[in-house]
């Protein structure tokens, strides 16, 4: 399993042949083209990277230490490396997790982007017994087993449902992996978003009064952590989508990306990979990567965070290379492995549209990812076709003419139904069952899939570390991205195919607070620095930000009508 910004050893590991390459000495070259050194090669590079390039870049000593090699030189990073990737010294504040509110609903450990939150749920006897013997074996036994078993709470979820199927009650345990928490917070505001409050952000204090620091304690639990097996399906529930992040394969992304704090577009890539690994298998997947933001958090030399095998091409041509794979893996016989493209506004709404567009149109079975941002945040900040109306950005600036994007928001996910052979879905990560539903069901559809994930930009949306899951579902419930799902196989009408379950006030125009205030764009727009341009001091908003409000529901319209409602 492989990464390479060039894309041969990983499309090899996808399945294509591998062409020498210059320097390569004959007899290795001959041997993996024979197959009987590819294993043994590449376990063995693995081993080497781990044990010497990544401690070399831990260490700084990597460019004065480290020769010039072919892995190097074609940019392969081996699977998992960035789990080794330490941001404990990056933030001040880590998440403490209080058990007496918890009620297991997981939604904290589906919203990290860093897979820096986890949980487990084990039958009491289990987790009893696993403490003592931890315990045991650590320089304070009372107190490591004291603070361990403070990661552990009991829920009506885990304890009493179980139970009442004649199972032994579990406990619920949440654990911080102060090695990979960025300090963000979008699990505290995630939690008292729901009503739990059953996380909190404390400082890290070097010296804590039972001795040690604090990641020192948060390091030991983990460990302990780490020391568990995985959750018994007995105790999932399959009907709550958040439970796939309790499944043995759930975790294909490792954490240790070099992604923003509280990042959008992470979490709803760990969650896809989540849902396919989790259902599919831990070896039924693999990525092409349009090149983004996504592919540079993913890939900071020598660190890794996936455990699927991915390629990252050029902007604009992923769905082609995907394209490529396809038939290759369906010549050799690979029918069903699940092969996903992911890719930013540019990839998708600009210059690789027309790669999209074919891809949709060949009918081949590949699924796409749109990690849409409205902005292309790898290249600065510019404004894209998936930006709003009014939006500024930096080629698109709020002046004394020209007031931000002068353009209105292309509508891909309607442009793609019109292809009428796909599945297109339009969901966000704070949305967890829709978000695994539509996963689910590209998954399964006989052809090709796209799934736009509203994804939350924290510098260029202008909004704080933790709130892209509050982002997220404000722009759902104002209508500036509405929830959508379109299948064919639902029938042969529109209104069949076309889903908006899962928005509010499906039959109105506005969503309404239970105080009778309107949701609508305009609030939506008020809580973003990226239109604060629009907003006078007394709150009157420009003339540019109410054409785009006006833009908004006028394609809410249109998918009221293509579902049935209008």
């Amino acid at each position: 399993m492989t990464q390479g910004h060039s894309e041969e050893l990983a499309l090899h590991e996808l399945g294509a042949p591998v062409r020498k390459s210059a320097g390569e000495p004959k007899e290795l070259h001959e041997s993996r083209l024979a197959g009987t050194a590819t294993v043994l090669d590449v376990h063995a590079y693995v081993d080497d990277f781990n044990g010497s390039i990544v401690d070399a870049y831990r260490r700084g000593v990597a460019d004065a230490e480290l020769p010039s090699e072919t892995g190097v030189a074609r940019s392969i990073i081996p699977p998992g490396t960035a789990a080794t990737r330490d941001f404990s010294g990056l933030a001040p504040r880590i998440p403490e997790f209080l058990l007496d509110a918890c009620v297991g609903c997981m939604s904290c450990v589906n919203a990290c982007p860093d897979s820096a939150i986890l949980a487990v749920a084990q039958p009491g006897s289990v987790v009893d017994v696993a403490i003592e013997a931890f315990a045991a074996g650590q320089p304070d036994p009372e107190q490591t087993a004291t603070t361990t078993r403070a990661h552990f709470a009991r829920t009506s979820k885990y304890a009493d449902v179980p139970a009442r199927r004649g199972l032994e009650p579990a406990q619920f345990g949440i654990f911080i992996d102060p090695v990979h928490c960025k300090g963000c917070a979008e699990c505290v505001e995630v939690c008292h978003a729901l009503g739990y409050d059953a996380l909190r952000m404390v400082d890290k204090q070097p010296a804590e009064p039972s001795g040690g620091s604090t990641i020192e304690r948060y390091a030991r639990d983990m460990r302990f952590f780490r020391s568990l097996p995985p959750t018994p399906v007995a105790y999932r529930n399959e009907r709550a989508l958040a439970d796939l992040m309790l499944g043995e394969h759930a975790f294909g992304y490792v954490g240790g990306a070099g992604s923003c704090s509280g990042c959008g577009e992470a979490t709803a890539i760990r969650m896809l990979v989540a849902a396919t690994r989790q259902m599919h298998g831990p070896e039924s997947m693999a990525i092409v990567a349009a090149t983004g933001c996504n592919t540079v958090f993913g890939s900071t030399y020598p660190y890794n965070p996936y455990l699927v095998p991915w390629t990252n091409s050029l902007f604009e041509n992923a769905p082609a290379v995907a394209l490529g794979i396809r038939a290759q893996w369906d010549q050799a016989d690979h029918a069903d492995r699940r092969l996903w493209v992911i890719g930013g506004d540019g990839a998708m709404y600009d210059i690789g549209f027309q790669s999209l567009s074919r891809m949709v149109a060949s009918g081949a079975d590949i699924k796409v990812l749109v990690l849409d941002t409205q902005v292309y945040s790898n290249t600065g900040g510019q404004a894209s076709t998936a930006s709003f109306g009014g939006q500024v950005t930096k080629l698109s600036a709020f002046g004394s003419v020209v007031h931000g994007r002068p353009e209105p928001r292309k509508e891909l996910g309607r442009i793609l139904a019109a292809h009428g052979n796909a599945y297109v879905a339009e969901t966000t990560p704070a949305h967890i069952n829709h978000f695994y539903r539509a996963i689910s069901e590209a998954n399964a559809f006989p052809g090709p899939a796209v799934v736009i994930a509203y994804s939350a930009c924290q510098p260029e949306h202008g909004i704080a570390d933790d709130a892209s899951m509050a982002q997220s579902r404000l722009a759902v419930d104002s209508r500036a991205f509405p929830l959508f799902t379109f299948d064919p196989r639902r029938g042969e009408r529109l209104s069949e195919r076309w889903s908006l379950q899962g928005n509010p006030a499906l039959r109105e125009d506005w969503a309404t607070q239970p105080d009778g205030s309107t949701v609508d764009f305009l609030a939506f727009a008020r809580t973003e620095g990226r239109f604060t341009g629009h907003f006078g001091a007394d709150g009157t908003a420009s003339p540019e930000i109410l054409a785009t409000q006006a833009d908004r529901l006028a394609n809410w319209h249109v998918l009221q009508e293509l579902a049935g409602l209008r």
